[in-house]
């Protein structure tokens, strides 16, 4: 077995804190530490305890998810935080993100992604609630055009293949990788081994990364 996650929950409903709390607990390499019922105090006990990823609600009294996560970042050396909420807005979204949170996650999202999500971000990579992604694409669409900084190494979408550039997309519609190989009649192995062509191409290491990257090239406002 792995190294145990060290988790902070925090949350404003008591009922959630201690339900989501229970789950995780079932989970051999996953200990909540703490719960918090306000921003401030997940800020405070993010400082004393220092857990590996601190799971924050967005609308909390005392202080915001938002706050909070900017703060416990600018603090707290090395930890992560995943997003869970009941709110897709795009200003939440792209503020959180924008506050440095490694991922967003809505809570009608299954345990088993949960707990995906907290490994994913634990590991460093990005999560990110796939019914939610296509916002990110909605909100950059208008922006045209690609970057001409040498220094990313990737100004034109020709640096991926064709095929590629349809994984892509199907990314950023939120499709997981069962769902991309039905739609391109091709395997699930297939599937993986483009994303990690991509990956490697676009310097990234996570879905989310390959999407924001892309939306900020202007990679997707047209189909490929």
């Amino acid at each position: 077995m792995g190294d145990v996650i060290r988790i902070i929950l925090a949350d404003d409903h008591a009922v959630v804190r201690q339900g989501t709390s229970e789950l995780l607990r079932r989970e051999s390499d996953l200990d909540v530490i703490a719960e918090a019922e306000n921003g401030l105090q997940a800020v405070e006990l993010a400082q004393s305890l220092k857990p590996d990823v601190v799971i924050m609600d967005i609308r909390m009294p005392e202080l915001s998810g938002i706050d909070a996560t900017k703060q416990i970042l600018e603090t707290v050396p090395g930890v992560r935080v995943l997003v869970l909420t009941a709110h897709e807005d795009d200003q939440y979204l792209f503020s959180l993100l924008q506050a440095g949170a490694s991922g967003y996650l809505l809570k009608t999202a299954p345990i088993d992604e949960l707990i995906r999500a907290i490994h994913q971000v634990h590991e460093g990579r990005s999560h990110i609630d796939p019914s939610i992604v296509h916002k990110l694409v909605e909100r950059f669409s208008e922006r045209k055009g690609v970057s001409t900084d040498p220094e990313e190494g990737i100004q034109t979408p020709e640096t991926l293949t064709a095929r590629e550039l349809e994984v892509l997309h199907l990314l950023a519609r939120g499709l997981n990788n069962r769902a991309i190989a039905d739609t391109l009649v091709i395997s699930d192995r297939t599937v993986q081994a483009h994303l990690t062509s991509i990956f490697s191409k676009m310097h990234v290491s996570s879905r989310l990364e390959a999407v924001m990257t892309a939306i900020r090239l202007g990679w997707l406002n047209s189909a490929p």
